[in-house]
């Protein structure tokens, strides 16, 4: 259990003046380790300073965080603080070969950002998968100014899932031509606060406290359920964004989802309580005690007190965390579009055997030059999106301009869709494709009551579309892709260019990073193949 007031790890703290933001320092050794995680396997991970799990980073809106990272691997590292926008910096964004190359092996760099938002989010590696390998921690921001409901103390719950074996090797099997039907992949275990959520401690309860419990999806694949039977939780978070409070039985989360929701305790220490953690995948048939995975964790009210248990509930009659049915703290208005994309997510197999995901028409491929970097030397050419390189899916949008994405999924998978730079406004579901079962009940149209709630990953249901809209107020190139990363790694991505005229004016790379790439060998100015003009000559081809 992490309890926020209580764990908070900083390694240092300098006040720039008294009663104004801190500089809050991390010092990070990125490195290999060699882990039992899930009580089952022991494998090799990736941590931080020779941890795994490694602890949570906390700060206060306003402070500058500052993560010093040395990188100990044998490849290129990246992290991104996944949910902040990272205004007026998006080279401080981290995704790898999009706003950096990468840190070089034995080599440091020092991330500077902004914790100008409030909320429940996450850091995570953002180069070559590492995440799912260990390379992720919650990030917590304290807000300056009152939540909109009282609560006594803060609870951490980061949950994510565990494979027993690495990432890259079981992608170069899924990507190996010779190998048309790869060996399925065993089933993940799922930790809570790091470790397999079975044999997690005991979180303590007084009688009518209010705990505001922070729940982070850090899983690369899998989703989770959340519930405290006999608890009713009061939502008032989703991404980093307040919402109206909204009770309900349960959070339902997908990868890199967050929520925050305030439970108030029994008035009595009679009893003893189990919180669920239910780790499941849509992409793996129901197997029973494989898929899903079920973990219980005590809530404990007084030592000696019996345990109460309920009755497994079915799923269906649970008031489950929605978007649709949460309001935006804020109220702000729902944006006028002006410009729409309704893209299908799919995959094919290409001639070579490869099967590759596809969200925008062909599959996304960095190019040989980090999109940001062409943004910034390219002139009015950047203002073009085909200098960006075809495999980029580059979408240049101009500053101000509203856009709506319309994403439908025809088929039997979830998808969890994660936008950098943004919340998106969440605005309607409704069905996609035709379902496989024809006496299932007809997916119904759903739209937001009032004004919509913004996030900053949604889920995409099987056979549904969801609309989503966001305004192209942070210049900077910012990524959209699955958060599934087995589908981010087969292609499932695109890239928005936003205002790089204005960005030319506003922002400029700092010379470390630039360094970074002149010694990988990564040229850092021209087009997406690193020539002048729209002479692409040097990037791969196309698949076909």
């Amino acid at each position: 259990m992490y309890r926020a007031l209580l764990a908070i790890n900083i390694i240092a703290a300098e006040f720039l003046l008294l009663g104004q933001a801190a500089r809050v320092v991390h010092d990070w050794d990125i490195g290999y380790l060699t882990v039992n995680r899930d009580g089952y396997t022991t494998r090799r991970a990736i941590g931080v300073n020779g941890q795994l799990p490694f602890p949570p980073v906390y700060a206060t809106k306003g402070d500058i965080l500052a993560i010093n990272v040395h990188n100990s691997l044998d490849l290129p590292t990246s992290i991104h603080a996944h949910g902040l926008f990272e205004k007026g910096a998006s080279y401080m964004d981290g995704a790898g070969l999009i706003t950096q190359c990468g840190i070089p092996p034995g080599e440091n760099f020092t991330y500077e950002i902004n914790a100008d938002q409030a909320g429940t989010f996450w850091i995570h590696g953002h180069y070559s998968h590492q995440n799912v390998d260990g390379l992720r921690t919650p990030l917590v921001i304290y807000d300056t100014e009152p939540a909109v409901l009282d609560y006594d103390e803060d609870i951490l719950f980061s949950l994510e899932e565990w494979y027993v074996n690495e990432f890259n090797p079981r992608m170069k099997e899924i990507l190996n031509p010779l190998v048309p039907f790869p060996p399925p992949p065993s089933f993940p275990y799922g930790l809570v606060n790091g470790i397999n959520g079975n044999y997690t401690k005991p979180i303590t309860f007084v009688p009518g406290r209010k705990y505001r419990l922070r729940v982070v999806n850090m899983s690369s694949t899998e989703w989770f359920k959340f519930s405290l039977p006999g608890h009713q939780l009061q939502i008032i978070e989703a991404d980093g964004i307040d919402s109206v409070p909204h009770t309900v039985d349960g959070l339902d989360l997908g990868p890199g989802q967050r929520y925050s929701a305030v439970v108030t305790a029994r008035d009595t220490d009679a009893y003893n309580y189990q919180y669920n953690a239910t780790l499941y995948a849509s992409f793996v048939p129901f197997l029973p005690g494989m898929n899903p995975r079920y973990y219980l964790g005590l809530i404990e009210y007084k030592p000696d007190a019996p345990v109460k248990t309920f009755a497994q509930a079915d799923d269906r009659l649970f008031l489950w965390s929605d978007d649709i049915l949460l309001k935006a703290l804020d109220r702000q208005p729902l944006l006028a579009v002006d410009k729409t994309f309704e893209w299908t997510i799919s995959s094919k197999k290409y001639s070579n055997n490869i099967t590759l995901s596809i969200l925008d028409e062909i599959s996304f491929q960095p190019p040989l030059v980090p999109p940001l970097f062409s943004a910034f030397t390219m002139g009015d050419l950047a203002l073009n999106s085909s200098i960006y390189g075809p495999q980029t899916r580059a979408h240049v949008l101009r500053l101000g301009e509203v856009t709506e994405l319309v994403i439908h999924n025809p088929s039997t998978l979830d998808h969890a869709m994660h936008l950098h730079g943004h919340a998106f406004q969440v605005t309607e579901y409704g069905p996609s494709g035709v379902p496989p079962d024809p006496n299932a009940p007809p997916i119904p149209v759903r739209t937001f009551s009032d004004w919509p709630m913004r996030r900053d990953t949604f889920v995409v249901p099987p056979f549904q579309y969801v609309k989503v809209r966001f305004s192209a107020d942070n210049p900077g190139v910012w990524m959209f892709h699955c958060h599934m990363d087995v589908h981010f790694a087969m292609g499932m991505a695109v890239t928005f260019v936003e205002a790089p005229d204005v960005l030319q004016r506003q922002q400029t790379i700092p010379q470390a990073l630039l360094d970074m790439c002149h010694r990988q060998g990564i040229v850092t100015s021209g087009n997406g193949a690193g020539n002048s003009g729209f002479n692409l000559t040097g990037l791969p081809p196309i698949p076909n």
